[in-house]
């Protein structure tokens, strides 16, 4: 069995942390999203892996290369122009030998779901039930079969949605070479699968646990999703005094220091400074080189490599990219005094927690305060005592 990841999108929602790298390459639980899936997918005996890539597909190729290093084998193909899904796919099509799994890159799925769709008869697509279906395109199903897809639609006639998950066999190719542009100027996938549902091939299978990751903040619930999951391992230096709670992971060549509180689940990757008489809360990720100072807080966030929150900061439930610095001081707000739901440029994130986006290489000065909802991009340079909110653009000098 080959699996073909889609991996060339840049991932234009996820702005500003898709700037210099693909969606698919964002870390969760201090692991690019693909690495998740190629996981998923090895344990239940996958090999031969072809990835799809386009935008800054370098970050990809240099991440994962051959994937010995992986357990499995990888090569890659280019989607040259990012035209849509079937594009996508018909770039892999000299590489198929038979039938073969499809993901989207942007999802966090588990290992069971994709084995119980490997055990079905292609073709098949899986689906998933979903409180919002009008974010999706949506599916309909008279028992196992597929009776109807529709793109996303402000009355969807069905919860059940397209996941992203398919279960293919070569057949498709000449599908795919029918499809023409649909209103969004794409080439699509579900196009070339209305032929099977006209002739009742197509069957869904229904999955158990599935996240979609489509815009920055769900970067915050598939995180806390994958470090549910992580073994507790300490191969930095514990100094006396630190305290630890719950499945903790600290990567080697960190230290934590005095006086520090660790909750999990939370994972620390190499070669950090944490603390001292740090807190770091539950579901957090820090990255690599990271510097988590004096008497700083860290809740349910994402810290991406070699940024610096040195001294008397506040994070909650915020996405950081690589390279920022906050001065001391700084503190991002994360929740409405009315307990509504943040929204960003108008767009509700569900969340009534939510606090910041801030792309790579942002520096504040000392005493920031930074507004729920607030997205910074990268290279912002912030004087201090500055307030933010809504939407800065990147390489804006805040005065």
């Amino acid at each position: 069995m080959q699996c073909v990841v889609l991996a060339a999108g840049e991932g234009k929602r996820m702005r500003p942390l898709t700037a210099k790298r693909p969606k698919v390459m964002l870390p969760l639980a201090n692991k690019p999203m693909a690495g998740h899936l190629i996981s998923a997918a090895r344990e239940t005996g996958i090999q031969d892996f072809i990835f799809v890539v386009g935008y800054q597909e370098q970050e990809v190729r240099d991440y994962f290369g051959d994937g010995k290093e992986f357990g499995v084998r990888i090569r890659y193909v280019t989607q040259r122009h990012q035209r849509g899904t079937a594009d996508a796919l018909l770039a892999a099509e000299d590489l198929i030998a038979g039938p073969f799994l499809m993901l989207n890159g942007d999802m966090v799925v588990k290992t069971q779901d994709i084995a119980g769709i490997l055990e079905r008869t292609p073709p098949c697509v899986g689906i998933y039930h979903s409180d919002h279906p009008r974010d999706y395109g949506v599916i309909m199903m008279e028992k196992d079969r597929v009776t109807g897809l529709e793109e996303k639609s402000d009355q969807p006639g069905s919860t059940m949605i397209n996941a992203g998950i398919y279960l293919l066999t070569p057949g498709i190719f000449s599908l795919l070479k029918q499809v023409t542009t649909s209103p969004r100027g794409e080439y699509e996938l579900t196009d070339a699968l209305k032929t099977y549902i006209g002739c009742r091939e197509l069957t869904g299978y229904q999955l158990s646990s599935w996240l979609d990751v489509g815009y920055p903040w769900d970067l915050l619930d598939a995180n806390a999703n994958l470090l549910d999951c992580i073994e507790p391992s300490v191969l930095g230096t514990i100094e006396k005094g630190v305290q630890i709670s719950g499945t903790v992971s600290v990567g080697e060549g960190t230290i934590v220091k005095s006086g520090t509180y660790i909750e999990g689940p939370c994972i620390i990757g190499e070669n950090c400074s944490i603390g001292p008489h740090a807190f770091i809360r539950g579901s957090t990720s820090i990255g690599d080189g990271c510097h988590i100072g004096h008497s700083t807080e860290i809740k349910n966030s994402v810290i991406m490599s070699r940024t610096k929150i040195p001294h008397f900061n506040y994070l909650g439930d915020s996405v950081v990219g690589t390279g920022c610095n906050f001065g001391a001081g700084t503190k991002v707000a994360n929740l409405r005094h009315d307990h509504g739901t943040v929204k960003i440029r108008g767009m509700d994130t569900r969340r009534v927690k939510m606090g910041a986006v801030i792309g790579d290489d942002v520096r504040f000065g000392i005493n920031c305060s930074i507004n729920v909802g607030t997205v910074i991009g990268s290279r912002v340079s912030v004087a201090p005592h500055s307030f933010l909110e809504g939407w800065i653009d990147e390489d804006t000098k805040v005065r």
